[in-house]
């Protein structure tokens, strides 16, 4: 295979797996009822002035199965925690007692889940479209290279290549987009 198009197939490879891994991180943040750590771990706080992420400036850890307790390392804090809490728009009210600030989970009402499965299925639809956005700049650049003196076959094989690319990574999405369907609609 040509080198310029391994290239541009291994740089479509990756935009491919990045929009994966993107999905799978906006995915996390959605909460199907189930308290994680993870809903909160990359709040930014103002922490004297300064954008700080959140578990750089406390401890996150689940008391049980529905709440999450955030204990800062400084008391000073809670405050711009829980105003970072707020911002973020989880759909979440903070309890501060003084030393530590608790999220407790409701369980999720069957329309809020529908809703929740709503926005699962566009951030798929976001990850798909950055799929397809990476199949076009790869076939762009497979016929720029038939033009420059790449051989017929040779693209061909090339756009057969990203295209099974494209099917595995959108095979992928709709995988993930299942699993969290279940997990979003199970009580």
């Amino acid at each position: 295979m040509n080198e310029e198009l391994a290239f541009y197939i291994a740089e479509t490879t990756e935009l491919m797996e990045k929009a994966i891994y993107s999905l799978e991180r906006e995915l996390i943040k959605i909460r199907a009822g189930k308290a994680a750590p993870d809903m909160v771990q990359g709040l930014m706080v103002d922490y004297y002035g300064m954008p700080t992420i959140l578990q750089s400036i406390s401890t996150i850890k689940n008391q049980d199965a529905r709440t999450i307790v955030i204990t800062p390392f400084e008391k000073k804090t809670i405050a711009e925690i829980e105003k970072a809490i707020f911002q973020a728009n989880l759909g979440v009210t903070p309890q501060n007692d003084g030393e530590n600030i608790r999220i407790s989970l409701p369980p999720p009402t069957e329309e809020r889940r529908r809703d929740l499965v709503k926005q699962a299925k566009q951030l798929g639809e976001t990850a798909k479209i950055s799929i397809r956005s990476a199949r076009k700049e790869a076939n762009e650049a497979v016929k720029s290279l038939i033009k420059e003196g790449l051989s017929e076959d040779e693209g061909k094989d090339g756009e057969d290549k990203v295209q099974q690319l494209t099917n595995s990574a959108i095979a992928k999405v709709d995988k993930i987009l299942e699993a969290k369907d279940k997990e979003i609609m199970t009580i």
